[in-house]
């Protein structure tokens, strides 16, 4: 992609994850100006070609786009608001919430900004080649404007123009993640109590999470339907495997937590006359709040 070198940018914020982009940046040639509440973090990328910035209101100055990666949008608006924004484009790439990044939206319409929110899907050393996913909310024409700049940060991803769904995008993978993490570690602890090791058990955990996410799109098609037809598995007969994992679970010393909870959910969808059905109707237990649940199984039978 032909990434316009002749476009400067502005990174605000040298954590690990900012000195990656402005290093990106830098590498694709393009003019970078740097700021950081500690001037020290940008001594690698001054190095390389950046400018240091004084403030950074400098920096805003500095850039036709500035990228801010900072702890959290509570630290954004401290920078910020006592800078000078009006005509200037902000793509925030602070790890937050979708409420903050509606928010933070307002607040750069009202300082007259043109905005984006985003969420970069990798780790440090990943940015600037495509297996780095940056997801990107907001107006469509800020983001066609400045896409070929961002895309010397990896893969840029424009999701739409409402500018907390790059945030909600961010949190599901988070989900999706850790519960991958969880459901392995678990399986882990359960094979070690047979002397089988993690690097033994890795290739045939992986192999399994691949076969599960292949049925995804298929899934994914019943709970848009709102019909869920047993075409593999009933959830009846998920929920006796289930069990049979709390108890294999409780007799190798392992804890339950997680399995129990598993149970729980598909005990409530049963009882509430879904057991024939196939397991992504699971997914009302996930749209109903829990307080919601403690309240409905707390109310007594009329």
């Amino acid at each position: 992609m032909d990434n316009n070198t002749d476009i400067s940018v502005a990174v605000i914020g040298l954590g690990l994850m900012g000195q990656a982009l402005a290093g990106a940046l830098l590498k694709a040639g393009h003019p970078t100006t740097v700021w950081n509440r500690t001037t020290s973090k940008a001594d690698r990328l001054v190095a390389e070609g950046a400018r240091l910035a004084p403030t950074a209101g400098d920096a805003l100055q500095a850039g036709s786009l500035t990228i801010i990666c900072l702890a959290d949008y509570q630290a954004m608006q401290e920078v910020l608001d006592a800078t000078e924004v009006d005509g200037t484009t902000l793509v925030n790439l602070t790890s937050g919430s979708s409420a903050q990044a509606r928010e933070a939206a307002r607040w750069a319409e009202r300082r007259g900004a043109r905005y984006l929110d985003g969420a970069i899907m990798a780790v440090p050393p990943a940015i600037g080649t495509a297996e780095a996913v940056i997801l990107h909310s907001g107006p469509r024409p800020v983001f066609d404007a400045h896409e070929p700049a961002l895309g010397a940060l990896g893969t840029v991803v424009h999701l739409g123009g409402d500018p907390g769904i790059a945030s909600l995008y961010d949190v599901a993978g988070l989900a999706m993640m850790w519960n991958v993490l969880n459901a392995w570690l678990h399986g882990t602890a359960l094979l070690e109590t047979a002397g089988v090791d993690a690097a033994t058990y890795a290739p045939f955990a992986q192999q399994i999470a691949t076969v599960v996410a292949g049925w995804l799109p298929g899934y994914a098609e019943q709970i848009d339907r709102g019909a869920y037809p047993a075409e593999v598995s009933a959830l009846e007969t998920d929920a006796r495997a289930m069990a049979h994992l709390v108890e294999e679970s409780e007799a190798a010393g392992v804890d339950t937590g997680l399995p129990k909870l598993i149970k729980a959910m598909a005990d409530r969808s049963i009882a509430a006359g879904h057991g024939a059905e196939q397991y992504p109707v699971l997914i009302d237990e996930f749209r109903t709040p829990t307080h919601k649940k403690i309240d409905d199984r707390d109310t007594p039978e009329p």
